[in-house]
């Protein structure tokens, strides 16, 4: 018999806000010393009131939109009873019944073996995710167990952090649709600033629930809830190992009769059972006394939503079909905003340079696009990332790279000079040009400055010069070669080579 496959994923979203979300400490808790950015109210105090935080009431509306939900107007905070070390009321302000939004929908690559370069146009390729909810609420403190043998350390500064939760519907049918769901869920909190939405510091935290059944069926099943996923790894992986533990218990007449909680083991790829999940009656909902509802106009949700920038899949859309960009080249360069928008400016200031150089943009704008996306991508960001370096810091303007890339396409500087000028220009930030004269890097356009260093080679390898001669064509290369070496990489390959060929036939 054959079994479908049932995902559904549940995400905490920490946004970045300067303060916390009932309170105004400092919402840093990556950094800070143990328990620095606490207070009575996020400790919960007897006789403290929380108030909350309008940015992060924004900050989780725009997020909503942005996933194509349904904002409420009306909207009210729970208190969410359950006892942990790490939650110091006794409590959670939450939301129940009356969440922040509901019934949107993310549209996917189904199929993309990265999670984002498939192409967002084939319609066979697409699949939707529906939004069951979206709401917020305060993080919990943060539980130490490898600081003491004998005892766990709590961190409280984490407590109270402003939490986006997203839930989906059990819409996944493999890992690796909800693997790409993750990777496309961190891109667009980034876009939108709302959060760093970095899996390994606890920025963006998944819980996925999976259950199975018997094809053809209806009915659902109990559903294994699974906690401790730390990447995109681990959340494909303890899938894929679920998959595979609950369909030999449906082969054994063992299915799953009541829903479970599982941790995730990332040294073993498994899943250990930790305790029957609980319903929404355990956590004995009612509403926070202390916090009124909350109501919104439709003309808030307007501006809102005109407020939205190009999202990261209409902007991926764009690339590919504006700049003729592969889907890798557009994952690339939309992966972080800033990026992107240095790219277009990088395009904006080639047209300038190109058109003050009496040379006709849309004749050359395929020709440079190319040159500027490939020199970007395979050298300045590889650089970067040698270096250790952010994009964010970058100290090369826009102007200056598209300087750089003029100076390419007009052969005034070789490929081989052309990357000790970019390192120059990340290291210290200086114009392009200025960096040629400084090192001496300009390439030589005289011809008869070329046929002196072409007329010493010749003269230094008489037996190459000779087997050239007597038909062995490839030779050429390695002529060329000590060309581009006795000239410093100052000479155009091309042009080395076709002057060294009529050289040689005298």
């Amino acid at each position: 018999m054959k079994y479908e496959v049932l995902i559904g994923l549940e995400f905490h979203v920490q946004m970045k806000t300067r303060s916390k979300m009932f309170c105004s400490c400092a919402n840093e808790a990556d950094f800070a010393k143990p328990n620095s950015n606490i207070c009575p109210i996020c400790l919960g105090h007897p006789g403290t009131l929380p108030t909350v935080n309008q940015e992060a009431v924004k900050m989780s509306q725009i997020a909503a939109l942005a996933l194509n939900c349904t904002l409420n107007s009306y909207i009210k905070f729970d208190r969410k009873n359950y006892f942990y070390p790490d939650l110091p009321k006794g409590y959670q302000i939450s939301q129940f019944d009356k969440p922040m939004a509901e019934h949107g929908e993310f549209i996917i690559n189904s199929i993309a073996a990265d999670g984002l370069t498939g192409s967002l146009e084939n319609a066979s390729e697409l699949k939707r995710i529906g939004i069951t909810r979206l709401h917020i609420e305060e993080d919990a403190a943060k539980s130490i167990h490898d600081k003491d043998q004998n005892a766990t350390l709590v961190d409280y500064n984490r407590g109270g952090a402003p939490l986006i939760e997203i839930v989906t519907d059990p819409d996944f049918s493999t890992p690796l649709e909800a693997k790409t769901f993750a990777q496309e869920l961190q891109l667009l909190m980034r876009h939108l600033n709302i959060s760093n939405a970095d899996m390994e510091k606890g920025h963006l935290r998944c819980d996925a629930n999976i259950s199975l059944r018997p094809e053809g069926e209806t009915k659902l099943y109990p559903k294994t809830e699974v906690k401790n996923i730390n990447s995109f790894r681990s959340l494909e992986r303890a899938l894929t190992f679920e998959i595979k533990r609950q369909t030999a218990l449906w082969l054994d007449n063992k299915a799953p009769a009541v829903q479970e909680t599982r941790g995730y083991d990332d040294t073993t790829g498994e899943t250990k059972s930790q305790r029957t999940k609980e319903g929404s009656a355990d956590y004995r909902y009612f509403p926070e006394p202390d916090i009124p509802p909350m109501t919104f106009s439709s003309e808030l949700f307007e501006l809102l939503k005109l407020s939205l920038p190009e999202l990261p899949q209409a902007k991926r859309r764009r690339f590919s079909q504006e700049y003729t960009h592969t889907g890798e080249e557009a994952k690339i360069l939309t992966q972080n905003r800033r990026l992107a928008d240095y790219f277009e400016q990088i395009i904006s200031e080639l047209e300038a340079w190109i058109t003050s150089s009496d040379l006709n943009w849309n004749q050359e704008k395929k020709k440079l696009i190319k040159l500027a996306t490939s020199w970007l991508i395979n050298n300045f960001i590889t650089s970067l990332t040698e270096k250790n370096l952010n994009f964010d810091d970058t100290k090369v303007t826009a102007e200056n790279f598209a300087e750089f890339i003029t100076l390419l396409h007009q052969n005034k500087i070789g490929s081989a000079n052309a990357v000790k000028v970019l390192n120059v220009m990340i290291d210290k930030g200086a114009d392009p040009s200025q960096i040629l004269q400084e090192y001496g890097l300009e390439q030589i356009d005289d011809d008869t400055e070329i046929m002196t260093v072409i007329t010493s080679v010749i003269k230094a390898f008489p037996e190459q010069v000779a087997d050239y001669r007597a038909g062995k064509e490839p030779i050429i290369k390695f002529l060329v070669g000590q060309v581009m070496k006795q000239s410093g990489g100052k000479v155009n390959p091309q042009k080395a080579e076709a002057s060294l060929k009529k050289a040689l036939k005298n």
